[in-house]
Formats: C-alpha cells, sequence, structure tokens
C-alpha cells in the first residue's frame, strides 16, 4: 500500500517546515484583499503561519506576512489571527 504524502510548507515567521493542516494560511486575493484562510483552498497568494504565539508576535513585528503577500495587511486579520492562536493554545 502506498503512504500519501504529506503537503509541507514553511511558517514565515519561524522558517520551520511543517505539514499544511499544522499551519494557519492567510491569503492575498486577486482583488488584493488579505483575509484568513480557514478552508486553505482559497484562490490566491498564499502565507502560512505557525499555530504559536511567538511565530505570530514575531511576523507581526518583523511584517513578514505583508513581505510575503505584497499587499497591506489590515490590523483587523492581525487581531483575528491572534484571537486564533490564543483559542488553540489555552
Amino acid at each position: 500500500m502506498k503512504k500519501r504524502k504529506i503537503p509541507m510548507r514553511k511558517c514565515v515567521a519561524c522558517q520551520e517546515n511543517k505539514p499544511k493542516k499544522e499551519l494557519i494560511r492567510i491569503v492575498r486575493s486577486p482583488e488584493g484583499n488579505v483575509s484568513i484562510d480557514h478552508s486553505g483552498k482559497k484562490s490566491g497568494r498564499g502565507a502560512y503561519i505557525c499555530n504559536q504565539k511567538s511565530c505570530f508576535e514575531l511576523a507581526h513585528k518583523k511584517k513578514t506576512l505583508q513581505n510575503q503577500l505584497a499587499a497591506q495587511v489590515d490590523d483587523t486579520v492581525y487581531e483575528e489571527l491572534k484571537k486564533q492562536v490564543s483559542e488553540t493554545r489555552d
């Protein structure tokens, strides 16, 4: 029986390769809107971040999401991301 290949993605903050399912995807749509992609299937340019508070804080401080997506990331996206990270790590 063949083993399925697990898709790996790199966190923009810590630069670690992890399984895609363990990361949070932030996507810039073709129209230029930036949002969190809960399904992992939205079309557009995507960036991945670990589900850890330290990675969120590093990405926010260094503005790595803005650099990776080549778009302005709104504060509402950061607030939603912060909420999602803190909910999963309690």
